[in-house]
Order: structure tokens, then C-alpha cells, then sequence
């Protein structure tokens, strides 16, 4: 699962991108939405970065 994680941020822009495509709404009023996947998908890794750390045996 962890190794196809970094496919969250690549599939999510890609649906925003065609989002914004299908409603005519020009890439630089749309420039926030990719700020926030990038945002929350940093957040996710970061969540699971630290839940490794925690947990890992030593």
C-alpha cells in the first residue's frame, strides 16, 4: 500500500486538472485547488511517515 502512496497526489491533480478543463475554468483560478491536494497529500505522508517512526520495532 505505502509503495503506491505517492500516486495519491499524481491521480488527485490529474481529476482536478480535468475537473477544471470540463468546466472551461482557466488553470490560474484553479491554481489554489492544486495547492490544497499537494497540501493535504503532504499531510497524509507525513501522518504516515511519523505512525511508521512510532511503531517501528527496535
Amino acid at each position: 500500500m505505502f509503495r503506491l502512496l505517492f500516486l495519491l497526489p499524481i491521480i488527485l491533480c490529474l481529476v482536478w486538472h480535468f475537473f477544471l478543463k470540463a468546466n472551461g475554468v482557466p488553470f490560474k483560478k484553479g491554481k489554489k485547488g492544486f495547492i490544497y491536494i499537494l497540501a493535504f497529500s503532504a499531510i497524509v505522508l507525513g501522518f504516515f511517515i511519523l505512525m511508521i517512526q512510532i511503531t517501528h520495532p527496535t
